[in-house]
């Protein structure tokens, strides 16, 4: 038991409910009964208590006339209240717009959640794009773009920590896992002022990234433009994109230096 779990401000059928919320996904789009309390680690009785709430508030229905439930459309309220209120979206969006524009090519904002990366903010290219990302999708750290910048503008003992904390799985043939290499490819990343990878999450995708600082130089986020290689190389990438993903990094960290790191992110320690 956590120390917030051990006070009694601490509501413990909301975070049963939450959890049977956040139990769907791509993987588990439907289940029974049985499936959620495998997936949550509840017992039967909480999840069907917390099931027919969940579908008398309208977040759950029936997946047709079966024993399987499915997330409605009402749920994603939760995730689109953040995006319509969280001040850092809202003063980098015109910045990631005009990038958008600039590039032709798809330019996102990820802000950091334990040892991932989250789509905050997403514009799409009008060309073909062989990877889907929505938004809210979460990536580890370690092995993308955004994630790396992020991490190198952290101080390299808690960059570590991170490292060390994630489950450095290998996605492709070219995921970099070993601790060592990677804190190398952070120190790279904090001289050149972005990070660079290639086909370490997707295979076919080359992404780059940069960090988001406030006035005292604290991490908020990152941006990143990710291309497929059937239209770029790593060097180009690096000639002609790198130079304006920096220059927007450098407006969005202007126009955001007020603001500071979210009190739900907390450094690992």
């Amino acid at each position: 038991m956590t120390v917030a779990e051990d006070s009694p401000l601490y509501v413990t059928a909301l975070a049963k409910g939450l959890s049977v919320l956040t139990a769907f996904g791509p993987s588990r789009p439907a289940m029974n009964l049985l499936e959620l309390a495998d997936a949550t680690g509840l017992n039967k009785s909480t999840v069907q208590r917390s099931v027919f709430t969940l579908e008398a508030m309208g977040y759950l229905a029936r997946d047709g006339g079966s024993k399987r439930y499915r997330l409605t459309v009402k749920s994603l309220e939760m995730g689109t209240g953040y995006l319509q209120t969280a001040e850092l979206v809202e003063r980098a969006n015109p910045f990631i717009q005009q990038l958008n524009r600039q590039t032709g090519e798809s330019c996102n904002l990820l802000e950091p959640w334990e040892t991932d990366m989250v789509y905050v903010a997403r514009f799409t290219s009008h060309k073909e794009m062989p990877i889907h990302v929505p938004i809210g999708q979460r990536l580890p750290m370690y092995c993308t773009a955004a994630g790396r910048a992020y991490l190198s503008a952290l101080p390299k003992q808690v960059a570590a920590v991170y490292i060390e904390r994630s489950n450095r799985a290998a996605f492709t043939a070219h995921t970099v896992t070993d601790p060592a290499m990677l804190m190398e490819l952070l120190q790279r990343a904090r001289t050149d002022g972005f990070s660079l990878i290639t086909e370490e999450i997707y295979v076919g995708d080359i992404a780059i990234g940069a960090c988001i600082v406030n006035a005292e130089g604290q991490p908020l986020a990152a941006i990143n433009i990710s291309v497929p290689f059937s239209r770029w190389r790593p060097e180009q990438v690096l000639s002609d994109l790198a130079p304006q993903l920096v220059n927007t990094a450098r407006a969005i960290s202007s126009a955001a230096k007020g603001l500071k790191p979210s009190g739900a992110i907390k450094h690992q320690t």
